[in-house]
């Protein structure tokens, strides 16, 4: 894999995480909460529609998706979905970092065992 593809392929996958952690932080919002304590769909909507970073995120997750496009144009598909994993690494870290989730041991090793699998299937020529 060239050094360009690896790029577009980290790319794609720090915009994934990064939308998951600005819609894990619009959700989480004091209008999104308040307006999912009402229990109406119509203000949850509404709510979930005028909340930054919700809208952000999936923006950002879509632009992700196009990157990708180009990647799978480029890239065998055996080489380039498992870097997805490595969005697993950035969400997990953030989740504790940003929102102070608890990180089990077992979690740890898990994350590392996918960090280790996608070094090894990155170094395949």
């Amino acid at each position: 894999m060239r050094s360009i593809d690896i790029l577009f392929v980290l790319l794609s996958v720090a915009m994934s995480s990064l939308s998951q952690i600005a819609l894990k932080s619009g959700m989480t919002g004091p209008a999104v909460q308040a307006a999912l304590q009402t229990g109406r769909p119509l203000a949850i909507a509404v709510a979930v529609a005028k909340a930054p970073l919700v809208v952000g995120g999936l923006t950002c997750f879509g632009l992700s998706a196009v990157v990708w496009l180009f990647v799978l144009s480029r890239i065998p598909l055996s080489q380039a979905y498992p870097f997805v994993a490595l969005g697993i690494l950035v969400t997990v870290t953030a989740g504790a970092g940003l929102f102070g989730e608890t990180i089990s041991w077992q979690a740890m090793v898990g994350v590392g065992l996918i960090v280790v699998g996608v070094t090894l299937v990155g170094m395949k020529a």
